[in-house]
């Protein structure tokens, strides 16, 4: 089965658009290994893809669905109107090939020879200062891209397993201090003359 997934992932464009409905390229090449997905779920791809799928697979082919979105003509990268960023950083956590560079509070710019025309950047952003704009011929085209794609999108996932791992190691290291300095200024002696105050008699307790 993971033989046939990368078989499939090979095929695909990895633009990481998740307009298959599945998180990545890769969860799309999983699925259609398992039968659980159609050929026709990547409108990146095309018809070519989709032929290729359907002889790889031995299934008939179909056109694509047109409710997955239709592709432009060209191929396209987004653009950021620089003047209008508030550095939100929303769009640097959308991207899925870390094509988009910035910091919060600062001003973000596209890497546009990274970035797949996957469109994800252009909902998140407040201010609708990011557009699609035509790929420039100088850049690779995206055929030639798509393994950088896929290589750029693990190191993210890998990047953000590491940093999650990390926050709840810290996350777990501050609970340990907290608990260690309740104990270090916790007086037994006091607590027990609470307590034993707590169950005396109204008139013995002192004042």
């Amino acid at each position: 089965m993971s033989h046939l997934a990368d078989r499939i992932d090979a095929l695909l464009p990895q633009t990481q658009c998740t307009r298959c409905d599945f998180p990545d390229c890769r969860g799309y090449a999983e699925a259609l290994a398992r039968g659980e997905a159609g050929i026709n779920q990547c409108p990146p791809g095309g018809e070519a893809t989709m032929q290729a799928l359907a002889e790889l697979l031995d299934r008939a082919p179909q056109a694509i669905d047109p409710a997955r979105g239709v592709m432009p003509a060209l191929p396209e990268v987004a653009f950021i109107d620089e003047g209008n960023c508030i550095g939100c950083f929303k769009c640097v956590l959308a991207c899925p090939v870390d094509a988009i560079v910035g910091a919060p509070k600062w001003m973000h710019t596209v890497i546009a020879a990274d970035c797949s025309g996957c469109e994800l950047c252009l909902p998140v952003c407040p201010t609708d200062c990011i557009a699609m704009v035509p790929r420039a011929p100088a850049l690779p085209a995206p055929a030639d891209q798509a393994p950088r794609w896929r290589t750029l999108h693990r190191a993210r996932g890998e990047r953000i397993v590491r940093v999650q791992r990390l926050r709840e190691q810290q996350r777990r290291q501050r609970a340990g201090a907290t608990l260690k300095e309740r104990a270090a200024g916790f007086d037994l002696d006091a607590a027990i003359a609470r307590a034993q105050a707590r169950r005396a008699p109204a008139g013995e307790r002192k004042p």
